[in-house]
């Protein structure tokens, strides 16, 4: 089963939303106040399923935000993507 249809993710999700206090934390970053549409893992869920329900890799976007973390084409990561990954990194891979 797709993990994205579970119930799991679908609680995590609205945890992650809640603790982003329901904004897009891109648009915040910029001092801009829109509304989460999803919930996006920073290091990729089909590279990285370990970190799939990682608190750590999850922000809540708006979907506009969400289309600049990754080439939709390709699915590589944009500079953008790779700022936030750069950002979380630490918290991640402790070692």
């Amino acid at each position: 089963m797709n993990n994205y249809k579970r119930k799991t993710w679908e609680l995590k999700a609205k945890v992650i939303k809640k603790r982003d206090g329901f904004m897009c934390q891109e648009c915040r970053r910029y001092g801009k106040n829109k509304d989460a549409e999803c919930v996006h893992h920073i290091y990729p869920a089909d590279e990285y399923p370990e970190l799939f329900y990682n608190n750590n890799n999850l922000i809540s976007l708006c979907n506009a935000c969400h289309n600049k973390m990754h080439d939709r084409c390709t699915q590589e990561i944009t500079s953008v993507g790779k700022r936030w990954q750069e950002k979380i990194k630490y918290k991640i891979f402790k070692k």
